[in-house]
């Protein structure tokens, strides 16, 4: 009877049915184990968020996506060494699973990055760090393409059998055309570093960028996302974004308002400075006012229609909607205290004056006619 030996492997002596069925039940063995810590994890998750452990709990979520798979390579490795494989293949196989063992161990490392982005998200929430929002999701994608990088430097490394120095070599004379092909792709890149540096938004500020305005939904490494206030959501280049003019509307100190108030020509003397004194009253010591910013009107201008009044008022702090609540009340008082003063809008228009109206006495020339009838 032959005892078959092989050193470095372990060999399953018998007919070679009984490798195969060792090969599955290894095989099962490994998924059965991946399906079942997948399992525990998952309801592990919901344990960890209860007592608040939000990291673990992350870290548990990111890693039932990837512990079968990680599983299934290393019990099929486990597997495939009670098989007597051929010279030929034992080569071709070995790479292939290695590679296999490399994308699952890449894989669980891409997934454990949610845990970073979790960890900063919450270390930004202390009163005591300042961390831009911009930087959270950046760092989180910029280790995620670390990640992939190495892993492709791995694989390479286990199909061409050369060490990563050999390799970053050839890559280094690929990149010069590689760079060409790309010039949109490095420029929007370092269009979000100069973003990054300057800052001249943060995530969740209100923007007017060419007209269109919208708030910062994300600052990616190739584009930045902007939902404009009809809803659309905004794609922008920031190699773009970086040489464009930006107004932050999010960072102003205050809201001014300047209009003009026009009342009728025939408005007499007392009458316009009434006016002005009621635009004064109303805005004197005013919500959102601030002592180094008090209003301002004025009797400012002769129209060709109109005697214009102009009002100046800055509301503080910018909180938009609360604004527009107080501008509201404030057209609301002008147009409720001129009508009773008396005192009448002017508009585009022509006046025509009509014998009988009360407001508008037509008594131009009278007075002459009547002195020429007298003689």
């Amino acid at each position: 009877m032959d005892i078959i030996t092989e050193p470095a492997e372990f060999v399953f002596a018998g007919n070679e049915v009984w490798r195969i069925v060792v090969l599955i039940v290894v095989i099962s063995i490994a998924l059965f184990a991946g399906k079942l810590f997948k399992y525990f994890l998952n309801r592990l998750k919901p344990k960890l968020e209860n007592r608040g452990q939000m990291m673990l709990s992350v870290a548990a979520e990111a890693a039932s996506m990837s512990v079968t798979f990680l599983f299934f390579a290393v019990g099929l490795r486990v597997a495939i060494s009670f098989l007597i494989v051929p010279e030929g293949f034992q080569s071709l196989l070995d790479t292939t699973l290695e590679m296999l063992i490399i994308l699952a161990i890449g894989h669980f490392a891409y997934r454990q990055v949610d845990v970073l982005d979790v960890w900063l998200k919450g270390f930004a929430k202390e009163d005591s760090i300042n961390i831009d929002d911009m930087l959270i999701p950046i760092v989180g994608k910029s280790i995620r393409v670390a990640v992939v990088i190495l892993v492709t430097l791995q694989a390479a490394q286990s199909l061409s059998d050369q060490p990563i120095t050999s390799i970053l070599a050839g890559i280094g004379i690929g990149g010069l055309a590689l760079g060409l092909a790309a010039q949109d792709t490095i420029r929007n890149f370092f269009g979000s570093l100069m973003i990054f540096a300057d800052k001249p938004f943060n995530v969740g500020e209100l923007i007017n960028l060419e007209g269109q305005l919208g708030v910062v939904n994300e600052v990616g490494v190739r584009t930045t996302k902007i939902r404009t206030l009809e809803g659309h959501l905004l794609t922008v280049p920031n190699g773009n974004l970086a040489n464009a003019t930006i107004h932050n509307i999010g960072k102003r100190a205050f809201i001014r308002r300047v209009f003009d108030v026009t009342i009728t020509y025939d408005t007499p003397p007392e009458k316009v400075d009434r006016a002005v004194e009621i635009l004064k009253e109303i805005l004197d010591n005013h919500e959102g006012m601030n002592e180094a910013f008090p209003p301002r009107v004025f009797f400012d201008d002769l129209n060709s229609d109109s005697l214009n009044l102009k009002v100046f008022y800055w509301y503080h702090p910018p909180d938009f909607w609360e604004y527009m609540k107080f501008t509201e009340w404030v057209n609301r008082e002008i147009f409720r205290q001129f009508n009773e003063e008396g005192i009448d809008f002017a508009f585009p228009t022509q006046t025509i004056h009509l014998a009988g109206d009360n407001n508008r006495p037509l008594d131009i020339g009278v007075k002459n006619r009547n002195q020429d009838d007298s003689k």
